[in-house]
Parts: C-alpha cells; sequence; structure tokens
C-alpha cells in the first residue's frame, strides 16, 4: 500500500489502537476482536520483546489487519518492523536518520513533534503525518490547536496520542489538522494479558459508534 494509500485508510477509521503486547500466543484472539469490533488495525509498539513475533504472526494469519509498529527508536526496530510486513511506522520522537531510512524503505512513517521547531524540521524531511505526543499531558486540545495553526496551510497532518480517551476524543476529531487519533485505551495490556476480549471488541465498536457521530457534526 502506497503512503497516501495508508494515510487514506487510517483517515477512514479515525483512531489507531495502540498495542503493547507481552505474548504471541494472545495476537489472535487479540486481533480477532479488533475486526470483530469493527476496528481492524492495530500499532504494534515495540515495548516489549515479543512485538515483532507478534507482528510477523499476525501478518502471516490475519491478512486483512492493517499493522503498524509503533515505539520505533532504532533503525534495527524500522529494518525488523519492515521485514515483518508493518503498513507503516511511528516513532515517539523525530529522528532524523529514522526517518530518511523509512523513506528509503518506502514504508510510511509518523515520527513525534512537541514543538514548532520540530514540526518544521519534520516539513523539512518531508514528512506528511506527524506523532503529536504526548497530547494531554502536553495540553490537550487547546495546545494541538495553537501549534498546528500556522502550519495548516502545508498540509501537514497530525496523530495526537497519549492520554486520550473515549471522553476527549471528539475535541481531538473535531481539528482539521488531525489525521486520526492514537488509543492505548482500547486495548490496554492488562486487558490483553487477562484475555477480556469482549471488552476489547466492545470498545472498538464503542470508538467507531463515537468516531462516526463525531464526523456526522462536523
Amino acid at each position: 500500500m502506497s503512503q497516501d494509500g495508508v494515510f487514506k485508510v487510517l483517515a477512514e477509521f479515525g483512531v489507531v489502537p495502540v498495542i503493547t503486547i507481552n505474548s504471541p500466543e494472545l495476537a489472535i484472539p487479540l486481533a480477532d476482536a479488533l475486526i470483530e469490533g469493527g476496528l481492524p488495525i492495530a500499532e504494534i509498539t515495540f515495548r516489549t520483546p515479543a512485538a515483532a513475533q507478534v507482528i510477523a504472526k499476525l501478518k502471516r494469519e490475519r491478512p486483512s489487519l492493517i499493522l503498524g509498529a509503533g515505539t520505533i527508536l532504532t533503525l534495527e526496530n524500522l529494518r525488523l518492523a519492515k521485514e515483518c510486513g508493518v503498513e507503516f511506522g511511528v516513532a515517539p520522537g523525530l529522528n532524523p536518520e529514522i526517518v530518511n531510512e523509512a523513506r528509503r524503505l518506502n514504508l510510511p512513517f509518523i515520527p513525534g513533534v512537541f514543538t514548532p521547531s520540530e514540526i518544521e524540521k519534520a516539513i523539512s524531511l518531508k514528512a506528511k503525518v506527524l506523532k503529536f505526543f504526548p497530547a494531554e499531558a502536553g495540553g490537550g486540545v487547546a495546545t494541538l490547536k495553537a501549534l498546528s495553526s500556522p502550519y495548516a496551510h502545508t498540509g501537514i497532518k497530525f496523530m495526537p496520542t497519549g492520554g486520550i480517551n473515549m471522553e476527549n476524543l471528539g475535541g481531538y476529531l473535531s481539528l482539521n489538522t488531525v489525521l486520526v487519533v492514537g488509543g492505548s485505551w482500547i486495548a490496554r495490556k492488562e486487558v490483553i494479558s487477562a484475555k477480556k476480549w469482549d471488552e476489547i471488541r466492545s470498545n472498538c465498536q464503542k470508538v467507531c459508534e463515537a468516531v462516526a457521530h463525531i464526523r456526522s457534526r462536523k
């Protein structure tokens, strides 16, 4: 899938479940809960040793799931994610070396930013979508609105992540500069470990309903 194609799909769903998972054995039931809940997309973070195994397993056994890799901090993470077959990558910060390597690998990549200088650096690196992180701790919707305003005309879009939930989701999605929101609340690691698939499925359904409702008012 092309970069524009990937970002279009992310925008259509409105929310990307951000997943931290410790066991490859839980990958398939997790994927099924996401798919059945109407949100067939997952950003698997490189916060556990199981991340690459989980991604590879999902790619092989649940090819309909749109897969991303998150917390990409090194070139090794990036190359491994690409080898495992992800459609996109995400980082909490802005590392020019990683951004450039993602472009060389033809992997749609979303680097993290928090300041105007970082946004301008990302634009100079030809990034099209930027992760605003940590969203809530950094001032939330008001901060992102003010921060993105001078750059809206460039076409840059944001993926706010960090502290977002069902209560504040609408505020972020109401911003024209927000392409998609990253959400760890949909499938928290402790919920995955407890195998509460019904809860994850229900969370996905609620998110899809909320996104549709929010967009109907724009």
